[in-house]
Formats: C-alpha cells, sequence, structure tokens
C-alpha cells in the first residue's frame, strides 16, 4: 500500500506541474484520472518496490550532480577529439560487470553509461553490460568502477 500511496503522490504531482490547472473541476477531474491509472497499474500487479523506489529518492540528488559533472567532462573530451581532428578514437566494446543488487540498479548504470558521451550500453544480460566506448580513455573509466559504485550507493538498501 505505501507503494500505491507513493506512486499515486507522484502521479498527481506530475500531472498538477504539467497541466498548471487549479480550478475546482480540473484538479477533481485529474485527481480521478490518476486513481483511474493507479487501479489500473495495481489490476497488473506493477506496483513494487521497484516500481517506485521511495528508499533510493533522497539519494538520487546526491548521485546527479556527479552524474552532471561526468557528462560535461565526456562532452569537453569528445568536443576535442572532433574539433581538433588529431586526437585518436579507438572504438570498442567492452564488458563491465555491474555490482548492483536490482534490476532498477543496473538500469540506472546503463542509462548512466549512455548519458555520457563517448560511452553506450548496448547490452545488458544479466549482471554484464557490453558497452561500445569511443576511446581508450573512456573503456578505462568503466574498468575504474567508480560509477558502478557510485550507482550503488544509490539502490543500497540500509
Amino acid at each position: 500500500m505505501k507503494h500505491s500511496g507513493s506512486l499515486f503522490v507522484v502521479l498527481f504531482g506530475v500531472w498538477l506541474l504539467w497541466s498548471g490547472h487549479t480550478d475546482a473541476l480540473l484538479l477533481t477531474l485529474g485527481l480521478f484520472s490518476c486513481l483511474f491509472v493507479l487501479l489500473i497499474v495495481r489490476r497488473m500487479q506493477t506496483v513494487d518496490h521497484e516500481t517506485v523506489p521511495v528508499e533510493i529518492a533522497w539519494r538520487v540528488p546526491r548521485y546527479l550532480p556527479w552524474l552532471a559533472w561526468q557528462i560535461v567532462l565526456s562532452n569537453v573530451d569528445v568536443a576535442k577529439r572532433i574539433l581538433q581532428g588529431k586526437m585518436p578514437i579507438r572504438p570498442h566494446v567492452v564488458r563491465v560487470r555491474a555490482e548492483q543488487e536490482s534490476d532498477l540498479g543496473r538500469v540506472i548504470l546503463a542509462n548512466s553509461i549512455t548519458l555520457t558521451p563517448g560511452t553506450v550500453t548496448i547490452g545488458v544480460r544479466g549482471n554484464e553490460l557490453t558497452i561500445h566506448a569511443l576511446t581508450d580513455d573512456a573503456a578505462a573509466g568503466l574498468a575504474s568502477g567508480e560509477m558502478n559504485e557510485r550507482v550503488r550507493t544509490v539502490e543500497e538498501r540500509r
């Protein structure tokens, strides 16, 4: 029930933010539409701890600035390589073991890697991610495991 309540709050919050309507009639219609969606999702039995990850909600904001900084650094590196034309690229595929406990953690890691320029997650099988890296530096950054560790601290249950 905790997850259903959290999902409803998120759904209605997003509806209110995106619609911007505060009339009583429209608020009521938005409320009922969110309840309807919640009933459908509960009937499909898809509401669980991974659907609405309430436990990690307070840890994600600490991860996002670090991820944004990694994206900026990678953007600068890729832009330099393109504009200078002299810096080598050496595309190759690497496999990285995901240390996350849940599917949600592996998805966060795979998407974080894909958001970072110069790397794309091209496959996830179990705990192994297949990643296309544009350079040796990008591959080495993945092999260092820093992103893996940071995502693991986001999903860590205490």
